[in-house]
């Protein structure tokens, strides 16, 4: 019997830092006040480099640390809200980029929950094909209005992803639930285009920046995350005592407290590391697994939970046997 393997980690964060000390000085705010409600004190923002360039970077580091060729990558999947451009995909870049001329590369928009919905769908492509990479990659700053305060505090850059393969081994995906909530859309929206074309008024307004309600979204998480958690651990039939980590999306502090005390788990179960990186979207929970194997705290015959939660209103949960 065929099963999934995540086989490597890799993440890539911009070196320029901005503390929420700096952003003071754009906007009225502090780090006690950002701090407080966020559990956020910095991010990390690019300088020169696009979305492509972190994913590529991911994704090189990837085939360095497995020895893998890029000729043997069936696929390449990158969940962005945040693309080069349309066209090409951020996906088929790094395609490009690194070499990879058997792979089929696609983008996936699922904003926070793009990864998980990422892993969801290679789990499906790997019945058919034997190798392919998931990355998750933003560049949000390019999103942002930077004298925004409701926003701006929030958000930072960078990607993360894995290889994943077919295996043997009796591990990988034991269940998932994901759930979308269209309805709700409304409550967290970014990049809109504005269209005047010739045959018509204008059809819809240029507004690339984010606008939230951030009360509706802190209510939605808390209520349908754990939902959804607790119908993926069901299909897993896996108790919330067995699973090692929980690794959520990293938006905030108090929503992460918030689901470990809802399933009375402890705190440490649920590691976090939005204090340094902000919210990162779809990179936030590969950023957080690989700082974890890194240090060598996740570690294969783990139980691993990945909840991811946001735009579209969406959220994805998993339980992986690694």
């Amino acid at each position: 019997m065929e099963h999934l393997k995540i086989v490597a980690s890799a993440r890539q964060i911009p070196s320029r830092q901005v503390t929420n000390d700096e952003l003071s000085t754009m906007m009225d705010t502090n780090d006690e006040w950002i701090h407080s409600r966020t559990g956020i004190h910095q991010r990390n923002v690019v300088v020169t480099e696009n979305t492509s360039d972190l994913a590529t970077k991911v994704a090189e580091k990837l085939l360095e640390q497995t020895g893998t060729t890029a000729e043997s990558i069936d696929f390449i999947i990158v969940s962005t809200m945040s693309p080069d451009a349309l066209s090409p995909s951020t996906a088929a870049i790094v395609q490009g980029a690194i070499g990879a001329n058997q792979a089929f590369a696609f983008d996936l928009s699922a904003a926070c929950s793009g990864l998980v919905y990422g892993l969801s769908v290679a789990t499906s492509l790997l019945t058919r094909y034997r190798r392919g990479i998931v990355i998750g990659a933003e560049v949000l700053s390019k999103l942002v209005d930077w004298h925004d305060r409701t926003t701006a505090v929030l958000f930072g850059d960078g990607a993360a992803g894995v290889m994943i393969e077919r295996t043997s081994d009796a591990i990988g995906l034991a269940g998932e639930e994901l759930r979308t909530f269209g309805d709700k859309g409304g409550n967290l929206v970014a990049g809109q285009f504005g269209n005047s074309n010739p045959f018509s008024g204008e059809i819809s307004s240029l507004d690339p920046y984010f606008h939230q309600n951030g009360r509706e979204v802190y209510n939605f998480a808390t209520r349908e995350v754990p939902e959804a958690l607790e119908s993926a651990l069901k299909k897993a039939k896996v108790a919330a005592d067995d699973v090692d980590f929980y690794l959520l999306h990293q938006a905030n502090a108090r929503i992460v407290s918030s689901i470990a005390k809802r399933f009375g788990q402890p705190i440490d179960k649920f590691p976090m590391n939005m204090g340094i990186n902000g919210n990162t979207s779809a990179a936030s929970i590969g950023i957080l697994l690989d700082e974890l194997r890194e240090a060598g705290i996740i570690h294969p015959g783990q139980t691993i939970a990945f909840v991811g939660f946001g735009g579209g209103l969406t959220v994805g949960a998993q339980i992986w046997k690694i």
